[in-house]
């Protein structure tokens, strides 16, 4: 296996589990433990994995994964859980749905949904809907920001102070097992901290990947939402913090 194919796959691999070790991909790969590291070591000189003993770690810090990779991470597990986020959004409803790779999975789910109103700050989402005839779509405004085609900013906050939604489906660049949300974007936080406060019911979509990851910036805390779609069971600490918030929590199969 040449060395690139096996970077991929190491960066698939930590996609899905969110740690990997090294001896596990030397018996994986069928190569020495140095070669491992090797690879390791180049993958960390590029930001897109953080070393940690024994394996290595998803990135954290103060900035995000590149949008065209995080776009390819965990396919499978978002498609899931879009699926499942999607049967709770009933037809002639309202609906925002932010940046994030996650809730463009949700928009996909939503193109044989009927006489829904969404508006978006993502205009990935917003090229998605196009294709439901059935949809009318507003994008917000605002700043945009090329890495992920996102709208943020006071002009996307002033236009959704606008609106009450029905649901809300927002994502995050991590969680930890205190509860809380977090992203590393300021502004965008300020934005999906309106989104919430302007929505009856409001829906995490977030992959197993997001609790191996650290990001500076709070959203909000899970006790704000109404449920929390997710791959993989929650810590027990966790579950039990959010049966007090009476917050859901939503497996995906």
């Amino acid at each position: 296996m040449s060395q690139n194919f096996r970077q991929a796959d190491i960066l698939e691999a930590l996609a899905q589990d969110g740690k990997v070790t090294v001896e596990a991909l030397a018996d994986r790969f069928g190569v020495s433990l140095q070669t491992i590291r090797r690879d390791l070591s180049e993958l960390a000189e590029t930001n897109k994995i953080e070393r940690v003993h024994g394996g290595a770690i998803l990135p954290s810090g103060t900035s995000n994964i590149e949008y065209t990779e995080r776009r390819s991470l965990n396919q499978t597990a978002k498609r899931s859980i879009a699926r499942t986020c999607a049967t709770r959004i009933p037809n002639n409803c309202s609906v925002f749905l932010n940046i994030g790779t996650s809730t463009e999975a949700v928009a996909h789910q939503l193109l044989r949904h009927k006489d829904l109103l969404v508006v978006t700050n993502n205009m990935n989402v917003a090229n998605i809907l196009v294709e439901n005839p059935h949809c009318q779509t507003i994008v917000t405004g605002g700043r945009l920001r090329p890495s992920d085609g996102g709208l943020i900013g006071n002009v996307a906050i002033d236009t959704i102070r606008q609106f009450k939604f029905d649901f809300a489906v927002i994502g995050c660049s991590a969680m930890d097992i205190e509860g809380d949300l977090l992203d590393f974007d300021i502004e965008e936080v300020g934005v999906s901290q309106t989104i919430i406060k302007q929505s009856r019911n409001c829906f995490l979509v977030a992959d197993h990947t997001k609790f191996h990851r650290a990001a500076p910036v709070k959203i909000a805390s899970m006790k704000s939402l109404t449920t929390v779609f997710s791959d993989t069971e929650f810590p027990s600490a966790l579950e039990t913090k959010c049966k007090n918030w009476e917050t859901e929590i939503a497996i995906a199969e």
